[in-house]
């Protein structure tokens, strides 16, 4: 089999890999609790991954597993305190729009462990945080995005202007920079994360203004790149499937490793206040890049594989910058 077929449609084994060596560690453990709160379906592109990484350890049967989705950020404390009071051993969740009082709960629930995505650092004993950290694949993708570009403007529509969207999109534009640095970015936040139409309508401004390369961070862009015929690069999860064609490469985000991490704390009674960001990078497994070789020429195709090699190995870094992005014209 050759490297290009390899490279097609492959995730890292260091996903299944992890996984596994995680799971071999609950075999004799009993079965952990955990519920999961969140404020948006659990088919939202972020939640979704957290959501998947769970069922797969309930599957397992690592975990018995309940969730709640589409709470408000009013109710959002309410809910955390009843399921610490229901007995669960390992509550997860995102409180970006709740951090004071989702520490708080922690801190009247001592014996229960809680995994939430945060902009913040932990706090002891038992309040634990993660997020996305795939800025490596997001650099990776730049370079592919870069490379394609024949008007040298790429369109990128975020969510909202916080760290945990700011370091993937300017890491993205790094890698775009490295390949081409004639390369200028239109960037835009609709200031919502799930708002396909105003999404949508922000890409297509951009097209008009000369894009002709779509960084699709929410939903509703890469359908804009279909109906103009230019091409996309995804963001957390694979939608090349809905959108043969049109997205070149994605930087994914396997919770898989947090998760089971967190799972095996708990079991074996070591679980305490921490960063598990780490899991998120490629070399736990938590991030992977995922191309489209019939639309990625076998020269960036090579260029991109060696600055992979190299970040897995420990020999290139890419720079993480919290900072909002902004157009540079």
């Amino acid at each position: 089999m050759t490297q290009n077929r390899l490279t097609r449609r492959v995730l890292l084994a260091a996903v299944a890999a992890a996984s596994t060596l995680y799971s071999a560690g609950l075999a004799a453990a009993e079965t952990v609790k955990v519920a999961a709160i969140y404020t948006l379906p659990v088919e939202q592109q972020w939640i979704s991954r957290i959501h998947l990484a769970l069922n797969t350890a309930a599957e397992r049967g690592d975990i018995e597993y309940v969730f709640s989705e589409n709470v408000a950020n009013t109710d959002y404390e309410r809910v955390m305190r009843e399921y610490a009071e229901q007995g669960a051993q390992l509550v997860v969740g995102e409180v970006f729009g709740l951090e004071r009082a989702a520490r708080k709960v922690a801190k009247d629930y001592p014996d229960t462990a809680f995994l939430m995505g945060s902009s913040f650092g932990p706090v002891g004993p038992n309040f634990s945080v993660f997020d996305n950290w795939i800025h490596e694949p997001s650099y990776l993708t730049g370079m592919v995005a870069g490379a394609a570009t024949e008007s040298n403007v790429i369109g990128m529509v975020g969510g909202y202007a916080i760290p945990e969207v700011n370091r993937l999109m300017n890491a993205f534009m790094e890698g775009a920079r490295e390949v081409n640095p004639d390369v200028t970015f239109l960037v835009t936040f609709i200031d919502s994360w799930y708002d396909p139409p105003k999404a949508k309508e922000s890409a297509i401004a951009m097209m008009d203004a000369g894009a002709d390369i779509m960084y699709a961070e929410r939903f509703g862009v890469s359908d804009a790149a279909v109906e103009r015929g230019v091409k996309a690069v995804g963001n957390v999860i694979d939608t090349s499937g809905d959108y043969p064609g049109t997205i070149m490469a994605s930087a994914l985000w396997h919770m898989e490793p947090t998760i089971d991490k967190a799972i095996s704390n708990v079991a074996d009674g070591s679980f305490e206040a921490s960063d598990y960001g780490q899991y998120s990078f490629m070399g736990y497994g938590g991030g992977s890049m995922v191309l489209d070789e019939a639309l990625v020429p076998a020269e960036v195709l090579e260029a991109v594989n060696a600055r992979q090699t190299e970040i897995l190995e420990g020999l290139y870094r890419v720079n993480v910058n919290d900072d909002r992005p902004v157009s540079d014209n």
